[in-house]
Order: structure tokens, then C-alpha cells, then sequence
């Protein structure tokens, strides 16, 4: 896709981005930068995103998301389709994620740029739990419990560390090889261990799962008083990683309420009596823009319900736009000129 990038590109071209240029082009606080932006728009009326649209396939689905935001004084739309087929790895050597995102200039409709969704997807994702953390967890939070070590868990680690003293991990994984894998990466000043059960999951303040579990398996039980978890793997009504009673015991912020009500481990809960809407104590645009508070107590447990919002795509897509367009010397599409 790179040599959409090259010189003698015609003006009204859309730009190309692959997987490894928008690798690239930006770094975990950009990628956090643009979660705290996507947002921020959600919670101050900058930015709008229908509900996701869901396809089924014949051994996985695909999703659509999309969103308009402000950006820098432009209005850009995007639109994402991701196929998520968890048995390819194992089957077929192809990744769960494969997708586009196609970028517009929401005043002209033009198309902006076309870019492989898979990075976006999991750096924004990870990023979306990471300013989570910074609401929600304790300050001094350095102890990680993940469950689910492929791409996303290892993304997951790099977000975190961005913002918590994250300095020992305990990892599991249904495919014990997977965990063992992270364990054996070379991360400064972290230690990391692979783990067979939830055992560890107490002695730790963060705990991230993102797996494709269909069923909770996270309880009350497994979580010590103050810890911090990003349940990240229910996008989608049938896949459930925290059990009713934990998430009826903690703080519980949803990326968008009204997504995870239908969507989340919120969805389930409901369904089982344990939890209202009304027990939520917010999105996490509110905490974003200071109209709802974090953590308010040491000994809080608090969840963060993530579902994956088009905002959060629109945010980092324009912004890898506006990077690729700077790198390469050339304009950006004005839009209040077009």
C-alpha cells in the first residue's frame, strides 16, 4: 500500500495506509491521544457514532462502526470493516482481524484515505483501557493479571504502561504456548510469568481479559478489594468474560451505555437480574471531560465495560491521516476549501 505514498500522488487521491505504516506513524501516547479524544467528543457533542451493525459469516462475523468527528477544525466521517474469525490462526494461518477503514471529509464526501483496520483496531482498543486506567485504577497499580496473551494482550501491556508503574504480569491464555510466548519477551523493567489458573489474579490491581470466551470466567472470587479491570472481549451479545456478581460489586463505566446495555458483559448482567443500567456509574467520556468522578476509594473494585466505539476509529484514523500527510510533505485535503 505504500506507494499510494509516493511523490506525483494527484491531488485529490486518497492515501493508503498498510498495517506496518500506521505501526509507524504513531506511538502509544498517540494512540492514547486519540482515545482521550474520541472520547471527549462522545461526552461533549463533537462526535457521533450509530449503533455497530453486525454480519454473520459462516465461522465468524463481520462488524461495521462508524463516526463523524471534529477534528482540528474538520469534519471527518469514517467507516470500519472488520471480519473477526477467531479460528483462523489455528486453521488457517490468517489472522483473526481483517478489515479497512475508509477515511472521508464529512463537509465534501470525498475520500480521504483507505487503511488496514487491524493496527487501529488493537492499538485503540488497548488505549481505550488504558485511559480507563488512568481514572479508575490506583495510581500505584503495578501489577497486571492477563487473560488472553495473543495480539491484544501484548498491546494491552504496552498501553498500560504508558500510564501505570506496571512492573510485574502474570499471564494466561487457553493455549498455554500463547502465554508462554509473552512471558518470553524481552520488556524493560517488567517481569512477566505464565500462569495455568486464576490463582495469581488476587495478588494483582489490574486485571485485562480479551479473549473470545462465550462464557464469564471471572467471578467475585478472583478479584481482591481495589483492583482495576478492562474487560475488553464481549463486543458482541454472545461472548462474556465477567461473571453477574462481579460486575454487580464494582464501579462499572461503559465505553457507550447504550452499546454495552445490548453488547457487554453489562448486556449479560442485566439479563441475569444482578445489575440495572441505572447501577452504572457512567461512560467514559464523562470521566474524560471531569463530569463524573474515577475512583473515589482505595478499596473500589471498578470495571471498565468496552465494547469498541467508531468514535474511537474516526479519532486515531484522522489522525494517522494528518501524520501520513505531514511525513510524505504533501497537503492534507483542506476541507474548508474544497
Amino acid at each position: 500500500m505504500s506507494a499510494a505514498l509516493g511523490g506525483g500522488r494527484p491531488a485529490s487521491a486518497a492515501i493508503l495506509l498498510s498495517r506496518r505504516e500506521i505501526g509507524a506513524l504513531m506511538g502509544p501516547g498517540d494512540w492514547l491521544a486519540a482515545a482521550e479524544a474520541a472520547f471527549r467528543a462522545a461526552a461533549e457533542g463533537t462526535g457521533a457514532a450509530p449503533a455497530p451493525m453486525t454480519i454473520e459469516g459462516r465461522a465468524g462475523a463481520f462488524h461495521a462502526k462508524g463516526a463523524a468527528i471534529a477534528h482540528e477544525g474538520r469534519l471527518f466521517v469514517a467507516l470500519k470493516l472488520n471480519g473477526n474469525f477467531p479460528a483462523n490462526p489455528a486453521l488457517r494461518g490468517l489472522p483473526t482481524i481483517q478489515g479497512a477503514i475508509l477515511l472521508c471529509d464529512g463537509e465534501t464526501g470525498s475520500l480521504l484515505a483507505i487503511m488496514d483496520s487491524a493496527e487501529v483496531t488493537l492499538r485503540r482498543t488497548a488505549a481505550a483501557s488504558a485511559l480507563a486506567a488512568r481514572y479508575l485504577a490506583r495510581a500505584e497499580a503495578g501489577c497486571l493479571f492477563l487473560c488472553g496473551c495473543g495480539e491484544q494482550g501484548a498491546a494491552h501491556l504496552e498501553a498500560m504502561r504508558e500510564v501505570l508503574p506496571v512492573r510485574r504480569v502474570y499471564a494466561l491464555d487457553r493455549v498455554p504456548e500463547r502465554a508462554r510466548a509473552l512471558a518470553g519477551r524481552a520488556v524493560a523493567g517488567v517481569t512477566i510469568e505464565a500462569v495455568a489458573d486464576f490463582e495469581a489474579a488476587r495478588r494483582c490491581d489490574l486485571i485485562v481479559t480479551c479473549t473470545t470466551a462465550t462464557l464469564p470466567f471471572l467471578d467475585r472470587s478472583s478479584v481482591a478489594p481495589g483492583t482495576f479491570i478492562a474487560a475488553v472481549g464481549a463486543d458482541s451479545p454472545g461472548k462474556s468474560e465477567i461473571a453477574p456478581d462481579l460486575m454487580a460489586g464494582a464501579r462499572v463505566v461503559a465505553d457507550r451505555l447504550d452499546q454495552c446495555e445490548v453488547m457487554g458483559d453489562l448486556h449479560h448482567a442485566i439479563m441475569a437480574g444482578a445489575m440495572t443500567r441505572a447501577a452504572v456509574h457512567g461512560e467514559l467520556g464523562d470521566l474524560v471531560a471531569g463530569r463524573t468522578p474515577g475512583r473515589t476509594a482505595p478499596d473500589q473494585i471498578t470495571l471498565f465495560d468496552s465494547t469498541g466505539t467508531g468514535l474511537q476509529d474516526a479519532a486515531a484514523a484522522a489522525l494517522l491521516y494528518q501524520r501520513a500527510c505531514r511525513r510524505e510533505g504533501l497537503p492534507s485535503i483542506d476541507l474548508a476549501a474544497a
